[in-house]
């Protein structure tokens, strides 16, 4: 390839990587709120359960231990989600400096 598609192919490469590394942190922010969503909508369940009395609730309340097993089901994909981030991050951003670092060294 020419000097000129080399450099082409890093650019491109590299704004496909800044991308991704945006991405990358944006899921991780989404990862703490989705965890607030879920533990405030867990309180909400149990909140609930002293506004009406039970009578009227018990249809609703037996989907309560459901709900709030798949709310933790949830929990645990998104706490390891959560963990692996970083990992992910920290790759993506040398990843994204060594495009910075080609792309550099073929400008023309």
């Amino acid at each position: 390839m020419s000097q000129k598609s080399d450099y082409d192919a890093a650019y491109f490469t590299l704004l496909r990587a800044h991308e991704e590394l945006d991405h990358l942190r944006r899921y991780q922010e989404y990862l703490g709120e989705e965890l607030a969503r879920l533990g405030q909508f867990a309180r909400d369940i149990h909140d609930a359960s002293g506004v009406v009395p039970r009578k009227f609730r018990r249809l609703i309340d037996s989907t309560d231990k459901p709900t709030l097993e798949a709310i933790g089901k949830r929990r645990a994909v998104v706490l390891a989600e959560q963990e692996a981030i970083p990992e992910r991050l920290a790759a993506q951003e040398a990843f994204v400096l060594e495009m910075e670092e080609e792309v550099a060294a073929l400008r023309p």
